[in-house]
Protein backbone atom coordinates (compact mmCIF):
# COMPACT_ATOMS: atom_id res chain seq x y z
CA UNK A 1 0.00 0.00 0.00
CA UNK A 2 1.64 3.61 -1.35
CA UNK A 3 0.38 6.14 0.79
CA UNK A 4 0.26 9.39 -0.33
CA UNK A 5 -0.37 12.83 0.80
CA UNK A 6 -1.66 15.92 -0.87
CA UNK A 7 -0.41 19.53 0.13
CA UNK A 8 -3.32 21.74 1.15
CA UNK A 9 -4.92 23.38 -1.94
CA UNK A 10 -1.87 22.98 -3.95
CA UNK A 11 -3.19 19.72 -5.58
CA UNK A 12 0.55 18.59 -5.31
CA UNK A 13 0.30 14.76 -4.20
CA UNK A 14 3.32 12.70 -3.38
CA UNK A 15 4.22 9.70 -1.51
CA UNK A 16 4.30 10.09 2.46
CA UNK A 17 7.89 9.85 2.68
CA UNK A 18 9.60 13.30 1.43
CA UNK A 19 13.35 13.55 0.87
CA UNK A 20 14.60 16.41 2.82
CA UNK A 21 18.14 17.25 1.11
CA UNK A 22 20.17 19.70 3.68
CA UNK A 23 22.31 16.16 4.55
CA UNK A 24 23.37 15.68 1.10
CA UNK A 25 25.46 19.14 1.10
CA UNK A 26 27.42 16.96 3.06
CA UNK A 27 28.48 13.90 0.93
CA UNK A 28 30.23 14.01 -2.85
CA UNK A 29 28.22 15.19 -5.94
CA UNK A 30 28.89 11.30 -6.91
CA UNK A 31 27.16 10.16 -3.98
CA UNK A 32 24.31 12.59 -3.58
CA UNK A 33 23.63 11.66 -7.07
CA UNK A 34 23.35 8.31 -6.87
CA UNK A 35 21.57 8.32 -3.76
CA UNK A 36 18.90 11.01 -5.34
CA UNK A 37 18.17 8.96 -8.13
CA UNK A 38 17.69 5.77 -6.11
CA UNK A 39 15.20 7.77 -4.03
CA UNK A 40 13.25 8.11 -7.02
CA UNK A 41 13.38 5.12 -8.62
CA UNK A 42 12.36 3.73 -5.28
CA UNK A 43 9.43 5.91 -5.09
CA UNK A 44 9.95 9.26 -3.42
CA UNK A 45 8.98 11.73 -5.68
CA UNK A 46 9.04 14.89 -3.29
CA UNK A 47 12.43 17.06 -2.66
CA UNK A 48 12.97 20.01 -0.24
CA UNK A 49 15.73 21.92 -0.79
CA UNK A 50 17.07 25.80 0.39
CA UNK A 51 19.24 28.33 -1.40
CA UNK A 52 21.17 28.59 2.05
CA UNK A 53 22.10 24.74 1.85
CA UNK A 54 25.10 25.36 0.16
CA UNK A 55 25.59 23.02 -3.36
CA UNK A 56 22.37 20.74 -2.10
CA UNK A 57 20.43 22.33 -5.03
CA UNK A 58 23.09 21.73 -7.36
CA UNK A 59 23.27 17.90 -6.52
CA UNK A 60 19.44 17.90 -7.07
CA UNK A 61 19.86 19.46 -10.64
CA UNK A 62 22.28 17.31 -11.77
CA UNK A 63 20.18 14.32 -10.35
CA UNK A 64 16.91 15.18 -11.96
CA UNK A 65 17.34 17.37 -14.82
CA UNK A 66 16.04 14.10 -17.29
CA UNK A 67 13.39 13.25 -15.15
CA UNK A 68 12.28 16.96 -13.87
CA UNK A 69 8.56 16.55 -14.49
CA UNK A 70 8.03 13.31 -12.44
CA UNK A 71 9.04 14.90 -9.29
CA UNK A 72 8.15 18.07 -7.21
CA UNK A 73 10.84 20.53 -6.03
CA UNK A 74 10.71 22.96 -3.39
CA UNK A 75 13.16 25.50 -2.18
CA UNK A 76 13.68 28.72 -0.02
CA UNK A 77 14.48 31.99 -0.09
CA UNK A 78 16.54 33.63 3.22
CA UNK A 79 15.99 37.40 1.50
CA UNK A 80 14.29 40.01 3.45
CA UNK A 81 13.82 42.22 0.24
CA UNK A 82 12.40 41.87 -3.24
CA UNK A 83 15.64 42.60 -5.08
CA UNK A 84 17.59 39.06 -2.94
CA UNK A 85 14.69 37.37 -3.23
CA UNK A 86 15.15 37.59 -7.29
CA UNK A 87 18.58 37.17 -6.84
CA UNK A 88 17.69 33.24 -4.81
CA UNK A 89 15.11 32.42 -7.29
CA UNK A 90 17.70 32.75 -10.48
CA UNK A 91 20.29 31.14 -8.47
CA UNK A 92 18.15 28.35 -7.19
CA UNK A 93 16.16 28.09 -11.29
CA UNK A 94 19.94 27.68 -12.77
CA UNK A 95 21.67 25.20 -9.50
CA UNK A 96 18.23 23.25 -10.25
CA UNK A 97 18.60 22.87 -14.08
CA UNK A 98 14.87 24.01 -14.46
CA UNK A 99 12.45 26.63 -15.33
CA UNK A 100 10.49 26.44 -12.36
CA UNK A 101 10.40 25.70 -9.06
CA UNK A 102 6.84 23.50 -7.68
CA UNK A 103 6.97 25.07 -4.16
CA UNK A 104 9.13 28.30 -3.46
CA UNK A 105 9.24 29.20 0.58
CA UNK A 106 10.03 31.83 2.72
CA UNK A 107 13.02 30.50 5.09
CA UNK A 108 12.41 30.86 8.42
CA UNK A 109 11.44 34.59 8.16
CA UNK A 110 11.48 36.39 11.67
CA UNK A 111 8.28 38.13 10.60
CA UNK A 112 5.26 36.88 8.14
CA UNK A 113 5.53 37.89 4.93
CA UNK A 114 2.56 39.79 3.49
CA UNK A 115 1.60 42.70 0.71
CA UNK A 116 1.99 46.04 1.69
CA UNK A 117 4.49 45.48 4.74
CA UNK A 118 7.33 47.12 3.00
CA UNK A 119 9.87 44.17 1.98
CA UNK A 120 8.15 43.51 -1.18
CA UNK A 121 8.60 40.03 -0.58
CA UNK A 122 5.29 38.53 -1.37
CA UNK A 123 4.88 40.96 -4.15
CA UNK A 124 7.94 39.70 -5.88
CA UNK A 125 6.89 35.60 -4.81
CA UNK A 126 3.25 36.95 -6.69
CA UNK A 127 5.36 38.24 -9.52
CA UNK A 128 6.97 34.86 -10.02
CA UNK A 129 4.22 33.14 -9.49
CA UNK A 130 2.58 35.05 -12.42
CA UNK A 131 5.78 34.77 -14.64
CA UNK A 132 5.27 30.62 -13.92
CA UNK A 133 8.88 30.42 -12.55
CA UNK A 134 6.92 28.85 -8.88
CA UNK A 135 3.50 27.48 -8.48
CA UNK A 136 3.15 27.79 -5.16
CA UNK A 137 3.71 29.76 -2.27
CA UNK A 138 5.14 28.44 0.74
CA UNK A 139 6.42 29.79 4.11
CA UNK A 140 8.41 27.85 6.77
CA UNK A 141 9.64 28.58 10.31
CA UNK A 142 10.29 27.87 13.54
CA UNK A 143 8.75 29.84 15.69
CA UNK A 144 4.89 29.65 16.55
CA UNK A 145 3.75 33.26 16.73
CA UNK A 146 5.01 33.35 12.98
CA UNK A 147 3.71 30.33 12.07
CA UNK A 148 0.58 31.24 13.28
CA UNK A 149 0.17 34.73 11.57
CA UNK A 150 0.88 32.90 8.50
CA UNK A 151 -1.89 30.33 8.31
CA UNK A 152 -4.21 32.86 9.81
CA UNK A 153 -3.51 35.07 6.72
CA UNK A 154 -4.69 32.88 4.02
CA UNK A 155 -1.87 33.73 1.51
CA UNK A 156 0.62 30.87 1.76
CA UNK A 157 -0.52 27.05 0.64
CA UNK A 158 1.86 25.20 2.95
CA UNK A 159 3.54 25.61 6.38
CA UNK A 160 6.93 24.16 7.30
CA UNK A 161 7.66 23.27 10.77
CA UNK A 162 9.11 20.95 13.45
CA UNK A 163 6.82 18.12 14.02
CA UNK A 164 7.34 15.02 15.67
CA UNK A 165 5.96 12.76 18.57
CA UNK A 166 7.75 15.14 20.36
CA UNK A 167 5.49 17.67 19.72
CA UNK A 168 3.84 19.88 22.22
CA UNK A 169 0.38 20.68 22.60
CA UNK A 170 0.64 23.72 20.95
CA UNK A 171 2.82 22.29 17.60
CA UNK A 172 -0.18 19.88 17.33
CA UNK A 173 -2.59 22.47 17.39
CA UNK A 174 -0.78 24.55 14.34
CA UNK A 175 -1.67 20.50 12.52
CA UNK A 176 -5.08 20.54 13.40
CA UNK A 177 -5.84 24.40 12.38
CA UNK A 178 -3.78 23.83 8.78
CA UNK A 179 -6.09 20.94 7.82
CA UNK A 180 -9.12 23.19 9.22
CA UNK A 181 -7.25 25.83 6.38
CA UNK A 182 -6.51 23.56 3.82
CA UNK A 183 -3.14 24.53 3.84
CA UNK A 184 -0.63 21.59 3.54
CA UNK A 185 1.53 20.84 6.30
CA UNK A 186 5.25 19.95 5.58
CA UNK A 187 6.98 18.02 8.75
CA UNK A 188 10.46 19.03 9.48
CA UNK A 189 12.68 17.23 11.98
CA UNK A 190 10.29 14.26 12.05
CA UNK A 191 13.61 12.46 13.65
CA UNK A 192 14.12 15.12 15.95
CA UNK A 193 17.23 15.84 15.20
CA UNK A 194 18.51 12.15 15.56
CA UNK A 195 16.75 11.64 19.38
CA UNK A 196 13.87 9.82 17.09
CA UNK A 197 15.94 6.72 16.63
CA UNK A 198 12.71 4.50 15.50
CA UNK A 199 11.87 5.58 11.97
CA UNK A 200 8.99 2.94 11.91
CA UNK A 201 8.08 4.78 15.13
CA UNK A 202 8.31 8.35 13.32
CA UNK A 203 6.35 7.20 10.79
CA UNK A 204 3.16 5.47 12.01
CA UNK A 205 3.23 8.99 14.08
CA UNK A 206 3.33 11.17 10.25
CA UNK A 207 0.55 8.50 9.22
CA UNK A 208 -1.91 9.60 11.66
CA UNK A 209 -2.20 13.10 10.17
CA UNK A 210 -3.41 12.56 6.01
CA UNK A 211 -2.64 16.19 5.64
CA UNK A 212 1.36 16.08 6.61
CA UNK A 213 4.26 15.47 4.52
CA UNK A 214 7.49 14.36 6.76
CA UNK A 215 10.60 15.11 4.83
CA UNK A 216 13.26 12.80 6.18
CA UNK A 217 16.69 14.13 6.26
CA UNK A 218 18.72 11.35 4.42
CA UNK A 219 22.41 11.25 3.25
CA UNK A 220 23.43 7.42 3.96
CA UNK A 221 22.75 5.21 2.06
CA UNK A 222 21.34 2.96 4.86
CA UNK A 223 18.62 5.59 5.68
CA UNK A 224 17.21 5.95 2.46
CA UNK A 225 16.49 2.19 2.46
CA UNK A 226 14.54 2.26 5.67
CA UNK A 227 12.22 4.91 3.88
CA UNK A 228 12.11 2.82 0.64
CA UNK A 229 10.82 0.23 2.46
CA UNK A 230 8.38 2.62 4.01
CA UNK A 231 6.88 3.37 0.27
CA UNK A 232 6.02 -0.11 -0.11
CA UNK A 233 4.97 -1.63 3.67
CA UNK A 234 4.19 1.94 5.19
CA UNK A 235 4.50 1.12 9.54
CA UNK A 236 1.84 1.39 11.27
CA UNK A 237 0.75 2.53 14.94
CA UNK A 238 1.03 -0.71 16.47
CA UNK A 239 0.96 -1.72 20.12
CA UNK A 240 5.00 -2.07 20.42
CA UNK A 241 5.06 1.86 18.38
CA UNK A 242 2.13 3.19 20.72
CA UNK A 243 4.68 1.73 23.72
CA UNK A 244 7.68 3.34 22.60
CA UNK A 245 6.33 6.56 21.52
CA UNK A 246 4.68 6.77 25.04
CA UNK A 247 8.09 5.60 26.25
CA UNK A 248 10.22 8.48 24.50
CA UNK A 249 8.08 11.06 25.45
CA UNK A 250 8.42 10.33 28.87
CA UNK A 251 11.88 10.89 28.63
CA UNK A 252 12.62 13.55 26.06
CA UNK A 253 9.26 15.84 25.88
CA UNK A 254 10.26 19.13 27.28
CA UNK A 255 13.14 21.37 28.13
CA UNK A 256 15.67 19.23 25.37
CA UNK A 257 17.55 21.03 22.80
CA UNK A 258 16.09 20.68 19.21
CA UNK A 259 19.03 21.58 16.92
CA UNK A 260 17.69 23.80 14.82
CA UNK A 261 21.02 26.15 15.42
CA UNK A 262 18.77 29.72 15.36
CA UNK A 263 20.86 30.14 18.83
CA UNK A 264 24.19 30.38 15.92
CA UNK A 265 26.85 31.53 16.13
CA UNK A 266 28.38 31.73 19.82
CA UNK A 267 30.21 34.40 20.63
CA UNK A 268 32.34 31.73 22.83
CA UNK A 269 32.87 29.60 19.77
CA UNK A 270 30.38 27.23 21.55
CA UNK A 271 28.87 25.28 18.95
CA UNK A 272 25.51 24.80 20.64
CA UNK A 273 23.10 22.86 18.82
CA UNK A 274 25.35 19.80 19.39
CA UNK A 275 26.79 20.70 22.63
CA UNK A 276 22.97 21.52 24.36
CA UNK A 277 21.45 17.80 23.31
CA UNK A 278 25.21 15.84 23.54
CA UNK A 279 23.87 13.89 27.03
CA UNK A 280 20.61 12.97 25.35
CA UNK A 281 22.17 11.55 21.72
CA UNK A 282 25.12 9.75 23.53
CA UNK A 283 22.13 8.03 25.86
CA UNK A 284 20.07 7.49 22.57
CA UNK A 285 22.80 6.86 19.87
CA UNK A 286 25.71 6.49 21.27
CA UNK A 287 28.43 6.78 19.14
CA UNK A 288 32.56 6.66 19.24
CA UNK A 289 32.33 10.13 17.60
CA UNK A 290 30.95 11.64 20.57
CA UNK A 291 34.20 11.06 22.91
CA UNK A 292 36.99 11.54 20.14
CA UNK A 293 39.63 14.85 21.01
CA UNK A 294 37.85 16.80 18.71
CA UNK A 295 34.45 16.35 20.59
CA UNK A 296 36.00 16.55 24.22
CA UNK A 297 37.59 20.19 22.63
CA UNK A 298 33.96 21.49 21.37
CA UNK A 299 32.33 20.41 24.72
CA UNK A 300 35.17 22.21 27.13
CA UNK A 301 34.20 25.31 24.99
CA UNK A 302 31.34 25.14 27.51
CA UNK A 303 32.91 26.67 30.41
CA UNK A 304 33.83 29.59 28.27
CA UNK A 305 30.38 30.56 28.24
CA UNK A 306 30.23 34.31 28.67
CA UNK A 307 26.64 33.87 29.93
CA UNK A 308 25.38 37.34 27.61
CA UNK A 309 21.92 35.40 27.28
CA UNK A 310 22.08 35.71 22.77
CA UNK A 311 21.47 32.24 22.60
CA UNK A 312 18.24 31.96 25.31
CA UNK A 313 16.86 35.16 23.29
CA UNK A 314 17.16 33.63 20.06
CA UNK A 315 15.66 30.17 20.93
CA UNK A 316 12.59 29.64 19.29
CA UNK A 317 11.32 27.01 21.90
CA UNK A 318 11.75 29.47 24.84
CA UNK A 319 14.98 27.22 26.55
CA UNK A 320 17.34 28.09 29.03
CA UNK A 321 20.43 27.28 27.41
CA UNK A 322 23.06 28.32 29.33
CA UNK A 323 21.56 26.31 31.67
CA UNK A 324 20.94 23.41 29.72
CA UNK A 325 25.07 23.74 28.47
CA UNK A 326 25.97 23.39 31.63
CA UNK A 327 23.88 20.41 32.35
CA UNK A 328 25.66 18.46 28.98
CA UNK A 329 29.07 19.76 30.40
CA UNK A 330 28.46 18.14 33.63
CA UNK A 331 27.02 14.84 32.41
CA UNK A 332 29.86 14.61 29.93
CA UNK A 333 32.74 14.64 32.11
CA UNK A 334 30.85 12.01 34.06
CA UNK A 335 30.80 9.82 30.82
CA UNK A 336 34.50 10.84 30.12
CA UNK A 337 35.31 9.73 34.03
CA UNK A 338 33.26 6.20 33.26
CA UNK A 339 30.03 6.92 35.81
CA UNK A 340 26.91 6.04 33.90
CA UNK A 341 23.91 8.34 33.05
Amino acid sequence: MNQTVTLGSTGITVNKNGFGALPIQRISTEEAVRLLQKAYKGGINFYDTARAYTDSEEKLGKAFQDVREHIYLATKTMSVNAEGFWKDLEQSLANLKTDYVDLYQFHNPAFCPKPGDGSGLYEAALEAKAQGKIRHIGITNHRLAVAKEAIQSGLYETLQFPFCYLAAEADLELVRICKEKHMGFISMKALSGGLITDSAAAYAFQAQFDHVLPIWGIQREKELDEFLCYVKTPPAMTEAITALIAKDQKELAGNFCRGCGYCMPCPAGIEINNCARMSLLIRRSPSASQLTPSAQEKMARIADCLHCGQCKAKCPYGIDTPALLEANYKDYQEILAGKPL
